[in-house]
């Protein structure tokens, strides 16, 4: 029975490659941390912080201003900010997915992106939470949204989307960080031990809790770690429900329907790990990573962007077929005029991204490709993004045809958005920078080393067990 056990314990191909060893894995990851970070590093950062104090300058501007330095008009007073808002909700559904559900689902493969991954969850949505913040106008008031009782002792509305937003995302970015920073834990004890300044010492010792890889420590990690992902699990299905839901109980014909909570979260996912693809595409040549980040690692998340993106591109027709088949005349209209109307080349070129690229992903050839699978990333996110751009736009043109009119996005909306690249780049580097961008446990628990029935005589001597 042992034999056959250690039959197929051998005959799984590695995750890992180039025979590492626990030290190796240990060294590989810390040195990045430890040592100067590579000269693209400070061009990037200088590039992203820019862009990022752009940005803030701009909000400043806009606080100051009011809305209207905006291309907001009638009948179109949802413009950029709320695109950019559910772009970034969706953008950080990845790293829950990869950490959360995959994990439950015992996927081995998910430890060496799943560090990355979770870090872009949290900054994504903190570049979220600033569009429906200074949407609002008056933002000296945005304490209104939390479900405490204002100055006049009156609950705020339970019915308006922004308090659902307050709540969906307030307990995505809580979870999400709780999730992120318990995995962190051993890691960070690992760079204690190895820091050579006081300064990283006392940071590293501060944030490890004490960490000392006991049994009874590694006992009550796994289950803080399980239930954290428990906990997770269904935030990626419920956020993004809610987050469509603020569209889809109006009774304005495209929004009105009740396939957006699935079709939102299909598509958050599908944009969610476009982004990992194009951020670990980088850093494992970047910082060397190419055992580490492997390419079945590559071609897995091309398999899921592949299944995500079919099924928004079924969603895309279904959504033509309903309106056709509801004898609706406004919801046939609202379709149409997305396929043909003054918008029609925002919503090709969704089509185009989102629905043509991921074809691709059928042929291994391509899918383990690096640039073509690089290039095909950057093209669904701007596809997601359009998406959300031609949903937005079916404002334009609303039951009264005196009403319609053209959004054209100012400067101001521009700035601001580019400013949240720059915010969500700017914390993403600092986190490469000071933080390990691997787990390195996770790693070596894929080690074929790790194997309780792993023969040792036949593999390399494991080094260490930092």
């Amino acid at each position: 029975m042992s034999s056959d056990i250690n039959k197929s314990v051998t005959m799984e191909p590695p995750l890992i490659e180039g025979n590492p060893t626990f030290e190796s894995v240990t060294q590989d990851v810390s040195k990045i941390v430890e040592r100067k970070p590579p000269k693209a590093w400070y061009p990037a950062f200088a590039v992203s912080a820019t862009a990022a104090l752009t940005g803030f300058i701009l909000v400043g501007y806009l606080i100051w201003e009011g809305t209207g330095i905006w291309g907001l008009n009638n009948p179109v007073g949802w413009g950029w900010a709320i695109v950019n808002f559910v772009f970034w909700v969706g953008i950080g559904h990845a790293g829950t997915l990869i950490s959360a559900i995959l994990f439950l689902l015992r996927q081995r493969w998910r430890t060496s992106i799943n560090r990355f991954a979770e870090a872009m969850t949290i900054f994504a949505v903190i570049c979220a939470l600033m569009f429906p913040s200074i949407h609002v106008g008056r933002i000296w008031v945005i304490h209104w949204t939390l479900p405490i009782p204002n100055q006049m002792a009156v609950w705020p509305n339970f019915r308006s989307p922004l308090l659902w937003d307050t709540f969906a995302v307030g307990t995505y970015f809580l979870c999400s960080f709780l999730f992120w920073y318990v995995g962190l834990i051993p890691d960070l004890a690992t760079l204690r031990e190895r820091a050579t300044s006081k300064i990283k010492k006392l940071f590293y010792g501060i944030f490890s809790l004490g960490w000392r890889g006991g049994n009874r420590q590694w006992r009550h990690y796994e289950v803080a770690y399980l239930v954290l992902a428990g906990i997770s699990t269904p935030l990626v299905l419920s956020v993004h429900s809610i987050v469509s839901t603020d569209f889809a109980t109006s009774v304005l014909p495209g929004w009105h329907t009740t396939i957006f909570p699935p079709y939102f979260v299909a598509g958050a996912i599908f944009s969610g790990f476009a982004m990992v693809m194009t951020l670990s595409v980088i850093a494992r040549k970047l910082y060397h990573l190419e055992h580490i980040i492997t390419m079945k690692h590559l071609e897995r998340m091309n398999i899921i962007m592949l299944l995500t993106g079919s099924m928004v591109g079924y969603a895309y027709s279904t959504e033509f077929f309903i309106a056709w088949y509801s004898g609706n005349e406004y919801e046939t209209f609202a379709f149409i005029n997305r396929a043909f109307g003054p918008y029609a080349w925002a919503y090709w070129i969704m089509i185009s991204c989102n629905v043509i690229t991921p074809q691709l992903f059928w042929f291994r050839k391509l899918r383990t490709n690096i640039p073509v699978m690089f290039v095909a990333s950057i093209l669904i996110n701007i596809g997601m993004w359009f998406e959300r751009f031609v949903i937005v736009m079916t404002l334009h043109r609303d039951f009264l045809p005196s009403s319609w009119d053209y959004y054209s996005p100012t400067i101001f909306d521009i700035g601001i958005f580019v400013g949240s690249f720059g915010l969500f780049f700017t914390l993403f580097l600092l986190f490469l920078r000071y933080l390990p961008m691997v787990a390195m446990s996770e790693v070596k628990g894929v080690l074929p080393q790790a194997a309780v029935h792993h023969d040792s005589s036949h593999a390399p001597s494991p080094g260490g067990s930092q």
